[in-house]
């Protein structure tokens, strides 16, 4: 009689890194940022500060998360000091770990401080004249909104050199066969010895995070008025 094998060990479960509210706002960014520049090149400026305020939301939203989230949203997971990042590029850094490296962590920062400033910059750009004035516009003079505007105007192709260094560390890891996209997709990536997972989603400070993010933007579209 021939040996019926032996059953197969059953496959140990995906690891979950990302949270759904995280990667709803990372996939917002690639559709919002060529809208908004469609929106400008185009002179929708109604459209165009809508877009904005969405954008300031869910940035508003993101730095909140990186404090109320879960292991891998939060910056004092991912964000290092120069000897990480050093050990990092040397080869040296504890490969069982989930989220950011060190140095995707500080690449993320960048991306963000950078939109931030976009943004920021954005609530004061404008000439009234024309009709396209941020909400803040008239809190600065028309030289400093002048300035601004055209900070704004040339800040955003450093936001494009951000997202081009961005995809190109993306593509380096996938050929050398570290898929960074399917993660960020699904939530998941597949097993790492010694590596649990993210816990689960705390959707209580979610729902938090997402009112402060929402009348942080909604205060500043009313042009920030006081409070009292």
């Amino acid at each position: 009689m021939s040996e019926v094998p032996a059953p197969r060990a059953p496959l140990p479960p995906d690891v979950r890194v990302w949270d759904p509210l995280l990667r709803l706002t990372h996939w917002s960014f690639p559709l919002l940022i060529p809208a908004l520049w469609w929106t400008a090149e185009n002179s929708k400026w109604a459209l165009h500060k809508q877009l904005g305020l969405v954008l300031l939301g869910l940035l508003a939203f993101r730095i909140l998360w990186g404090f109320l989230g879960p292991e891998t949203a939060r910056f004092a997971q991912f964000v290092k000091g120069p000897r990480a990042v050093l050990a990092y590029l040397r080869g040296g850094a504890d490969k069982a770990s989930i989220g950011h490296s060190p140095l995707g962590g500080w690449s993320t920062l960048a991306l963000l401080g950078a939109l931030l400033l976009q943004v920021s910059l954005g609530l004061f750009a404008g000439d009234p004249f024309d009709g396209a004035t941020g909400p803040l516009n008239a809190l600065v003079g028309v030289t400093m909104a002048d300035r601004l505007t055209e900070l704004h105007e040339t800040w955003f192709w450093a936001i494009v050199a951000l997202i081009a260094l961005h995809l190109a560390a993306i593509t380096f890891y996938a050929v050398r066969g570290d898929d960074l996209l399917s993660p960020m997709v699904g939530g998941a990536r597949p097993p790492m010895p010694g590596v649990a997972g993210i816990g689960p989603v705390p959707w209580g400070r979610g729902l938090l995070a997402c009112g402060l993010a929402a009348g942080l933007a909604y205060w500043l579209s009313q042009g920030a008025p006081p409070l009292t």
